[in-house]
């Protein structure tokens, strides 16, 4: 057994509950640092701190199979992003009640699906599933933020899960079928994020591709339904953020005149401007080595996981055309879809860099194996000293 597959097990649709309890321990970790921090440091409310705390969890569960400290590290990493952490602070809007009686409704259904079917992961997807309706539907404002990136990162993470199992390496595991959770999952939490913001029907693509790619037995009614979820994305998308009056407007005219408008202007992504904004938006997050990182975690995934590369580069390309036309003074925390897949091609890079020190050093010493790991806990350390102002 490589290196490689020893950093997938244990997976996270294993029958056993010490294995999962066990595989969600760091993400769990990692939730609670930032959840911590975001009360402490970013003076959040506690519950508004939860939320953003879930996403991170949603994030360090889909790096987990890189390992314990990856998923950390990882998880921080976007939690100290300037980005989501813009997002701290402010006063707690919702309805404590309300709040308190969807996290038990969740919570309950959590333990009866533990108990009855010994699933601990199909019972905490199954949870916040519940918890997010609940919280959208009594709680939140249409195209809440934090309920499009809570979605996104749990799609992420069935997204890969899939993706892994159903184009693995061949030196893993052979091709298997997704278990019914995840592709229904994945159709679930697409439709929840489109009706919340129509700018997540921008994963669909991805999310086609994948169950594309993996020759995924689905049943006619099961694309039908991602059909029409994504019509209507598009459709949303048109009616929200295209006005014909901007979509013709020259982006460089607009440049000149200073123009932060709230819609899309179709030859932006022509303009030199653009995309020197959206590389400085993602080098404000993480630094110049966080988007070689990036680059080089893309075209390692590319070697190894081709598919899988294949899918989040399309995704990450989806965000990175609208984050190139659209011209609103919110297009950072719009992309956090874009700097979550950021984040998972850094954390890959960096896990690669370590496998193969280990087999060019080829010595059992700890220092070869903790080496990576370590350097990379630095990145969300030094994020963290930059929002405190240490640096």
């Amino acid at each position: 057994m490589t290196a490689f597959s020893r950093a997938s097990l244990p997976t996270p649709d294993g029958d056993s509950t010490r294995l999962a309890l066990s595989f969600a321990l760091p993400a769990v970790i990692a939730g609670g640092i930032a959840w911590l921090l975001f009360v402490v440091l970013g003076e959040t409310p506690p519950l508004r701190a939860a939320a953003l705390a879930l996403v991170i969890v949603g994030i360090s569960l889909t790096l987990r199979w890189l390992g314990t400290s990856f998923a950390i590290s990882g998880g921080l990493a976007l939690a100290f992003s300037p980005a989501f952490w813009s997002q701290t602070g402010g006063t707690e809007s919702a309805n404590a009640l309300l709040v308190v009686a969807a996290v038990a409704i969740a919570g309950v259904a959590v333990i009866l699906v533990t108990v009855f079917s010994r699933r601990p992961l199909l019972a905490a997807a199954l949870g916040i599933v519940i918890f997010v309706a609940m919280f959208w539907t009594q709680i939140a404002a249409v195209r809440s933020l934090r309920i499009t990136t809570l979605t996104t990162a749990w799609l992420l993470f069935l997204l890969i899960n899939t993706v892994r199992r159903t184009n693995p390496r061949p030196d893993e595991s052979l091709p298997i079928q997704p278990r019914r959770y995840q592709s229904f999952g994945l159709l679930l939490l697409l439709a929840i994020g489109v009706i919340n913001d129509p700018l997540f029907t921008l994963m669909a693509p991805a999310l086609l591709l994948a169950l594309f790619l993996g020759n995924i037995v689905l049943p006619r009614w099961y694309w039908a339904a991602l059909v029409i979820v994504t019509v209507a994305g598009i459709y949303g998308i048109a009616t929200t953020y295209v006005g014909s009056s901007w979509l013709t407007l020259s982006a460089a005219r607009a440049d000149e005149l200073g123009v932060v408008i709230p819609r899309v202007i179709a030859d932006g992504w022509r303009e030199p401007s653009r995309w020197i904004k959206l590389f400085d938006l993602v080098i404000g997050q993480f630094t110049v080595i966080g988007v070689l990182l990036g680059v080089m975690g893309l075209a390692r995934m590319a070697r190894w996981y081709p598919v899988l590369g294949v899918v989040l580069m399309i995704a990450y390309a989806a965000y990175a055309v609208f984050g190139l036309v659209y011209f609103g003074g919110d297009s950072d925390v719009l992309l956090l879809p874009l700097l979550m897949i950021q984040v998972i091609w850094m954390t890959y890079a960096v896990y690669t860099l370590g496998q193969w020190l280990q087999h060019s050093v080829k010595s059992n010493r700890p220092i070869v194996r903790w080496l990576a790991p370590a350097v990379f806990t630095l990145l969300p350390l030094l994020m963290l000293m930059r929002i405190a102002g240490v640096v």
